[in-house]
């Protein structure tokens, strides 16, 4: 079976042709094409088909960023609006399915090698149950696997949207400079990659500490988070290296609470773009002492395996696999 398969992200949209045949997946073509170029989807499907001969496809899934409703997505960070039948149109085949960027994630753990997941936490040796996946990237993402005692059952969720809660009177000040500015402060303000440059723009003003020439001119020229954060790593800029330290902290205490609400003791699964590259972050103390300050459930926590994503392909062949079953 030949299908196309997509993640979708608010930035960059990764897709792929891939041939599905005795239970592997072989993709066979791939293009990633920046998302915000496009007025649609539809519009990208055809630039990606145009490029590689308009092949036929038997069927199509793609992971997007925003809530599934029936066969439509409105995206969260993309002005579009996702239909499957005008999609289905564009690609000449009724099996379109549309499903949460997440939950194509979630679906493609299945999909990878071992050598494509890192142990930042081993947890217990026998941990079964339930496992749940948090990737930053543009925004928040957040899915869970549900484990009905044979398979794990994948399924999106929307709780990157959920409130920001501050641990500290730091965190208090940081959620009033955000509520002030955007009304309703999420996890996403905080844990994404625009969420960092909020952090360090927020720490600026709180240390009256003015940006550098020489950051400001990194930040405008490329991505501002991915500057913010070689500032960081090399230490060149103290405000940089705080507001990095605050993001991990964050992304371990939204980790820690998204296995409580899913009773994640099968695991919890770091994906996104984020994660990969401050892997090194990850592997230091603070993370996990986030990850596990939730008082009384800190036991708990500390048998949960936590692992860190490497492969970027984990969306795209989710994606892929949930079309080869439709």
């Amino acid at each position: 079976m030949r299908i196309l398969a997509g993640d979708v992200g608010g930035t960059n949209a990764r897709l792929a042709l891939v041939e599905a045949g005795a239970g592997a997946l072989r993709i066979t073509a791939e293009e990633r094409l920046p998302s915000g170029d496009y007025p649609g989807l539809e519009d990208l499907l055809r630039a990606f088909l145009d490029r590689h001969g308009a092949p036929a496809v038997e069927a199509a899934a793609f992971g997007l960023p925003g809530p599934v409703l029936g066969d439509r997505v409105r995206t969260t960070n993309l002005p579009w609006e996702v239909e499957a039948g005008s999609l289905g149109l564009v690609l000449g085949t009724a099996r379109v399915r549309l499903l949460n960027d997440l939950e194509a994630a979630a679906r493609g753990i299945a999909e990878l090698a071992p050598a494509d997941v890192e142990t930042l936490a081993a947890g217990e040796s026998d941990a079964a149950g339930n496992r749940a996946l948090i990737a930053a990237g543009t925004g928040l993402g957040e899915a869970g696997l549900f484990w009905d005692g044979a398979r794990h059952r994948p399924f999106a969720t929307e709780g990157g949207h959920a409130d920001f809660a501050p641990a500290d009177e730091l965190d208090r000040a940081l959620h009033r400079y955000l509520a002030e500015r955007h009304g309703h402060v999420s996890w996403e303000h905080v844990v994404s990659g625009p969420g960092l440059v909020r952090i360090h723009a927020f720490l600026a003003a709180h240390r009256g500490r003015a940006v550098p020439g020489w950051l400001e001119a990194a930040m405008a020229e490329g991505d501002p988070a991915a500057a913010i954060a070689a500032a960081a790593e090399d230490g060149s800029d103290p405000v940089c290296a705080e507001a990095m330290e605050r993001f991990v902290r964050h992304y371990g205490a939204e980790a820690g609470n998204l296995a409580l609400k899913l009773m994640a003791t099968g695991g919890v699964y770091l994906g996104g773009g984020i994660a990969p590259r401050i892997a090194a972050r990850l592997r230091e103390p603070a993370f996990l002492e986030a990850f596990r300050a939730k008082g009384a459930m800190a036991p708990l926590l500390e048998r949960i395996p936590v692992r860190l994503i490497h492969n970027d392909h984990a969306a795209l062949l989710g994606a892929a696999r949930h079309a080869a079953s439709a």
